[in-house]
């Protein structure tokens, strides 16, 4: 899977405003929160490119399915389901 970021790319600082119950909370707990951080952006990054990307292919896909319901599949014939 290609990754969804340069994940050898130098960190850099940057100020963020959370609840101040849930960071209390989280540092209490010893949660490492600019890991935490990083793991949820890189879901939230992996997804919106993959909508982006399913957007942006829209049409060819729809021209595949077409072409597909049209005259079947290559692997049609192979199937015993």
């Amino acid at each position: 899977m290609q990754q969804a970021f340069n994940e050898n790319a130098p960190k850099k600082a940057t100020n963020l405003s959370i609840n101040s119950d849930l960071l209390n909370k989280a540092r209490g707990l010893k949660i490492n929160l600019s890991a935490t951080l990083e793991q949820a952006l890189t879901i939230q990054v992996r997804n919106a490119e993959r909508e982006l990307w399913v957007e942006e292919n829209k049409e060819a896909i729809q021209a595949l399915n077409e072409l597909a319901d049209k005259n079947g599949l290559f692997s049609d014939s192979f199937r015993d389901f």
